[in-house]
């Protein structure tokens, strides 16, 4: 169900092992009218267990944390609650977290200094489908590696015209209007996308694009 369409506030749950850090993100939420938090939890093994009772829209994710780490839960939420989106909120930038978390299934990667008004854009962003990533992990998953050249992808023309719009930030709605097709279509174009690219979400298709320069 689409709450932004039913005009129910998005439903957000904050995961994170450190008590003030949760406060101050309840704080923050609780002055956007069109966000709710609905629970929070210290561990990711906690917040397997909320998220089937409350369901929320999106999912807060720290990564550091006991019991379960965050991106081990989200890779499990996103298995479970595919309608679940996660966005790994975080203090820490190491290249290897960035592509777990994302590999994972979360759908955007902040860091905890991010201002109050970019995570609320995040956070609305995520609920829409349309990945955020924080400027710091967009340069680690775009900065060249010494590895040997990349695989060609054997995408159609069509794929690459909706990779480009993904590029972009659009979301499928916004691609069906600017291709003149169904979203329908849209959504099997951009399955096949992460299917050939051998990528679990938007982010890292995006993130690949860039770095390959697989569009202008």
């Amino acid at each position: 169900m689409n709450n932004t369409a039913s005009n129910l506030p998005i439903r957000v749950l904050i995961v994170d092992d450190h008590t003030m850090v949760r406060r101050g993100l309840a704080t923050f939420l609780r002055v956007k009218d069109d966000l709710e938090l609905v629970g929070e939890a210290n561990d990711g093994k906690e917040a397997l267990n909320l998220c089937a009772g409350l369901r929320p829209d999106v999912v807060l994710m720290d990564l550091v944390m006991p019991e379960m780490d965050g991106a081990t839960a989200t890779r499990m939420i996103r298995e479970r609650w595919p309608n679940i989106q996660v966005i790994a909120l975080t203090s820490f930038q190491e290249k290897d977290l960035i592509h777990e978390v994302l590999q994972a299934g979360a759908i955007g990667y902040l860091l905890k200094n991010v201002s109050v008004d970019e995570l609320a854009e995040a956070i609305r962003a995520a609920h829409a489908g349309q990945s955020t990533l924080a400027p710091e992990a967009f340069q680690a998953l775009v900065r060249p590696d010494a590895t040997p050249p990349q695989p060609e992808f054997d995408l159609t023309p069509r794929e690459q015209e909706v990779l480009a719009l993904l590029v972009e930030g659009l979301t499928n709605p916004d691609i069906a209007k600017r291709l003149y097709v169904s979203r329908s279509t849209v959504k099997a174009h951009v399955s096949n996308i992460l299917s050939k690219m051998a990528v679990t979400n938007r982010a890292e298709a995006i993130a690949i694009a860039i770095r390959q320069k697989l569009v202008k």
